[in-house]
């Protein structure tokens, strides 16, 4: 049984005590539902004592200012709850213990419910502290006063920023600890507030995680975003207006600061009050007295979390509460079973010693682990790293023998964080010597998840762990893409995939299987490999690629070969991408897009006719080629500037436009050393000196940064553009796809000294051949959009249906700050499975009517697609060569997007033909709507034929196709999004008052759930 102790809700759950006490169930009442009440204890769900929500995670509580769904952040979604067995587990909402009878073995809520418990846990956690001069009545009628602790407080800061006294204004956050660094970066990402400053008694933020010189790089880096912080003051008492509106606050020194909001995050008191109240013996500054095995002064009542005080400590980090509510669960149920006995867990000293902590809401992270054990009494060695110019600092702790790793803490670069904490918490002794920590062992390449627990997650949209993907390998699976379709890994945002990749490779030679490096299945080899095929042998469209390199010549490829051959062709003839010969080559992510929010597709050409004609040029800032050369204003309006850099840049922009590569790359030129431009931190970067140009190689942001290496040092200006046209052709040239410079750099064998003698010292005799090769592709550079706007069949490529001039909105518009834009799509729709089953009329009743002419499709040697309009309903149509005109419905039920007509058409090794979701690849065989990686998917193909030339696709009256895969009924909407992100998914309906039909989803016409499948009807 759990109860809410406070406002929230109320929840019984009988726990299986036979294990531990005999045949006879015992109850189990915990008070209280925080992420340390939740954790260990099956059926335990409850919201906390202040507040009516689910359990949620409070470490990513600064999270929801982004996307203001508590949903979002619940440890267990609602389904769980129904999921329970109702004889374990029963919950009551809206209720509060109000007492508590140690005597009597029971407690009363405050509906007057009385439940009776075996055992009782308090798991009440704490409250904010505020400070003497702003007692909580005074808190509560001061307008602008808040604390940083739940979703209530970070509703009511959101609410108050909007009002008009506070746009602009500034917010003060009181306390530099980790509290108050996410507070501050929560209110500094608010574009109602236009300042914020951090006010911190002690000389530097996060004083209680970091020596001095720790909290100076972080107090530096805080500086540098922009944000105040005062050090060595307090705050004394506050300023209000007489309607008793924040105005300001008086600091220690008497000197008065402006401020329109304050956010306290002094620190946190336990929630205890129940407990005294029922006289438990509590400390004097807060905290339920426990001893060793977390029993409190009363029998059978246990406490955990940060309500409880274990040796005079009290902790406020999730690590030690997760680890109380392990050792309490262990003891009610594995201390005496029917296999024997086992001794009780306690708690240990180690318990109050080993923290870690993070302050990534303000881009610096902490770690720390103190030093315990058996060798904590000894002398002790320190290993020091900082770099203030990257806001780095690393401090680890050594036995004097340099064997052990006693603990330690780093700023900025925290990587090597979860090899510390093993070592620490293991007491191993180390294989290597301590200054490797601090400088590394010379080998970084890629993560492949070595240092990595098994119980680390890889993938956060789909919580997969790296012991997840271990074991899909270990029970046959034995390709990526199977490993994808097993584990979702991947499937979401796609961030993990380098990662998720390694990671399996890594476990593919573990288990002593072959890992092929082949580019797919229709190409048995890679893509470097295919690069030299293609450019020997002037091979110039896909269709011929495959019927010369290909496994069989008659495939059709698929979403991973196409895309790669397209950017190989575009790397060495860089034709129109457009043609029909391309076009069927690329999916979303590598078609042009324009970045004018809200412009549709069918608009595009009547926009660049006009940006043509005003002298505008198409780029490529979407495709894998060239985004932009980043620059300072250099020696043109700077006064420090040595070298032009914004001439360099432009030089470099014009000549690599255009230019397709593996993936995306990016330039910067810094007019000196200065690095206003950020120079490394690019595929490539120059550095002004005063004898020329310091070049700088294959850095990158993203998840993965990497600094730029220093290639060659003060090149004439007249030489950087032919070294950078080495460089640029032969990573195209080997690079595999999708393989961004830094990571060819760091699996490239030898290196980047081996780089030097091949494109400086031309080891190889190529650097010639290199120059030419990107001479000849800068000379093929056309103007992509100009060609577009001025050919009438390819404008016709840009309608959204090629049966009619009509529109259709794919995703509800809504109003936010006056401008239209498309409503929120929810992270996670509930599955859904089509099938012609679902509509009214039997197969046999419907009609041939005619959708498309033959020329719509553009018939070629390559596949091609169109999207129809049918009464409300969108069907994609696709033409295979040798293979015919096929028909699906338009919308992926992954996603609800109406898009597939854009998606690659492909074929597997057993020759079945699909198409693959230009949004995240779910593959639909187009004969039967199957999809075949992932089971929970399926679409409605249609019958399609040719007479003369028109396309013909047997379909029953449009009002019943509409009813089950109507565009109104599909589209995504506010309102939909609102419940899915809610956790809804069964039998919602959402309608406007106009009476129009908007429901989210559900088949009309048909009883019960569409085509079987219940969690379709939502």
């Amino acid at each position: 049984m759990a109860v809410n102790g406070g406002n929230g809700d109320c929840v019984d759950a009988l726990a299986n005590g036979a294990q531990a006490t005999g045949p006879v169930p015992k109850t189990i009442l915990v008070v209280g539902l925080g992420m340390v009440g939740i954790g260990r204890f099956l059926g335990v769900l409850i919201g906390p004592i202040t507040e009516a929500h689910l359990a949620y995670n409070r470490v990513a509580l600064t999270e929801y200012f982004q996307h203001r769904s508590v949903e979002k952040l619940y440890l267990n979604q609602v389904e769980w709850y129904a999921q329970q067995d109702p004889e374990r587990f029963v919950f009551h909402t809206g209720e509060q213990v109000t007492s508590l009878d140690t005597t009597a073995h029971s407690v009363v809520t405050s509906k007057g419910r009385v439940i009776n418990y075996d055992y009782c846990v308090l798991a009440t956690g704490s409250e904010s502290t505020l400070p003497p001069y702003v007692p909580p009545e005074r808190a509560s009628a001061t307008k602008g006063v808040f604390v940083y602790r739940n979703i209530a407080d970070l509703d009511s800061i959101l609410h108050y920023s909007e009002q008009d006294h506070v746009k602009g204004g500034r917010a003060v956050v009181v306390g530099g600890g980790l509290l108050g660094l996410e507070a501050a970066k929560a209110v500094f990402d608010l574009d109602t507030i236009g300042k914020v400053a951090i006010v911190n008694r002690q000389a530097y933020p996060l004083s209680r995680q970091l020596d001095d010189e720790g909290g100076e790089i972080v107090l530096r880096r805080i500086e540098a975003m922009g944000v105040d912080v005062l050090t060595k003051i307090s705050i004394k008492d506050l300023v209000t207006s007489p309607e008793g509106v924040l105005t300001g606050l008086v600091l220690s020194n008497d000197e008065q600061l402006d401020a329109q909001m304050v956010i306290y995050a002094i620190g946190i008191t336990p929630r205890d009050d129940l407990a005294r109240k029922a006289g438990l013996e509590c400390r004097a500054k807060g905290g339920v007295s426990v001893d060793d095995y977390l029993r409190t002064s009363a029998p059978d009542v246990y406490a955990i979390g940060e309500c409880a005080s274990w040796r005079d400590h009290t902790f406020g980090l999730i690590g030690p509460g997760v680890e109380m509510a392990d050792i309490l669960t262990f003891n009610l149920t594995q201390v005496a079973t029917d296999v024997g006995g086992f001794k009780p867990r306690q708690m240990m000293p180690s318990q109050n010693t080993s923290a870690s902590s993070a302050a990534k809401a303000v881009e610096v992270k902490t770690a720390r682990a103190q030093r315990h054990g058996a060798h904590s009494d000894g002398p002790i060695e320190c290993l020091t790293y900082r770099d203030p110019f990257s806001f780095v600092y690393k401090k680890y702790i050594f036995t004097a023998d340099g064997k052990y790793l006693l603990g330690g803490m780093m700023v900025g670069d925290t990587s090597d964080y979860v090899k510390l904490v093993s070592l620490v918490k293991k007491k191993k002794a180390i294989d290597v010597p301590p200054s490797q920590f601090i400088v590394g062992s010379g080998n970084k390449g890629e993560e492949d998840g070595a240092d990595l627990d098994d119980d680390a997650q890889v993938c956060s949209c789909h919580n997969v762990t790296k012991g997840d993907l271990a074991a899909c390998v270990k029970s046959g699976v034995d390709t990526l893409e199977r490993l994808k379709s097993k584990t979702k890994a991947g499937t979401g945002c796609g961030g993990c995939m380098p990662l998720v990749t390694n990671i399996f490779k890594s476990e593919m030679k573990k288990a002593g299987h072959a890992v092929s490096n082949n580019l797919c299945t229709h190409f048995a080899m890679t893509r470097q490999e295919l690069f030299t095929i293609i450019k020997l042998r002037k091979l110039k469209t896909f269709p011929e690629v495959m019927q010369s390199a290909g496994v069989r010549p008659d495939s059709v490829g698929c979403e991973l070969c196409k895309p790669a051959v397209a950017s190989i062709l575009s790397s060495l003839y860089n034709e129109l991408v457009v043609a029909p010969s391309h076009l069927s080559n690329q999916d979303t992510n590598d078609r042009q897009r324009i970045d004018l929010f809200g412009a549709q597709k069918q608009d595009l050409p009547d926009i660049w006719e006009e940006l043509v004609t005003a002298g505008f040029e198409s780029g490529h800032a979407y495709g894998k080629a060239l985004r932009t050369v980043k620059s300072c204003v250099g020696s043109t309006w700077c006064r420090y500037g040595i070298g032009d850099s914004v001439g360099m840049a432009i030089h470099l922009e014009e000549r690599y436009k255009g230019i397709r590569s593996p993936h995306k790359i990016k330039g910067g030129v810094s007019g000196c050393t200065r690095e206003c431009a950020e120079a490394q931190s690019k595929d490539f970067g120059l550095i002004a000196t005063d004898k020329g140009w310091n070049i700088f190689l294959a850095g990158n942001g993203g998840t993965n940064p990497r600094h730029a290496t220093l290639f060659a040092k003060d090149v004439p200006p007249s030489k950087v553009v032919r070294v950078l046209d080495r460089f640029l052709m032969y990573y195209i040239r080997t690079a595999d796809r999708l393989m961004r410079t830094a990571r060819w750099v760091e699996q490239f064998e030898g290196g980047i000294e081996r780089l030097k003698k091949i494109l400086l010292d031309d080891e190889l005799g190529i650097c010639d051949e290199l120059e030419k090769e990107m001479d000849t592709l800068v000379g093929t550079y056309h103007d992509e959009w100009s060609v577009v706007v001025k050919d009438p069949t390819r404008r016709r490529q840009f309608r959204q249906f090629t049966n009619t001039d009509e529109r259709r909105p794919q995703i509800e518009p809504i109003q936010e700050r006056g401008q239209q834009r498309p409503a929120d799509w929810p992270k996670q729709f509930p599955p859904a499975k089509f099938h012609a089953s679902a509509i009214t009329t039997p197969k046999s009743e419907w009609k041939w009517r005619k959708l498309a002419a033959v020329q719509d499709l553009e018939i070629s040697d390559a596949t091609s697609s169109a999207a129809v309009k049918y009464g409300d309903t969108q069907l994609a149509i696709f033409y295979v060569p040798r293979k015919g005109f096929f028909a699906v419905q338009q919308m992926c039920p992954h996603k609800r997007a109406f898009v597939l007509d854009h998606g690659i058409v492909g074929d597997d090794i057993n020759g079945n033909l699909y198409v693959s979701c230009p949004l995240h690849k779910r593959n639909f065989r187009l004969t039967d709507g199957a999809c075949l990686n992932d089971m929970e998917y399926s679409i409605i193909s249609f019958d399609i034929k040719q007479e003369g030339d028109d396309l013909l696709v047997l379909l029953p009256e449009s009002e019943e196709l509409d009813a089950v895969i109507g565009t109104s009924k599909w589209m995504v909407k506010q309102a939909t999004a609102e419940v899915v992100s809610r956790g809804g998914g069964q039998n919602i309906e959402i309608a406007t008052l106009s009476g129009e039909d908007t429901t989210a989803s559900g088949c009309s016409g048909t009883e019960g759930s569409c085509n079987g499948n219940s969690t379709l009807d939502w």
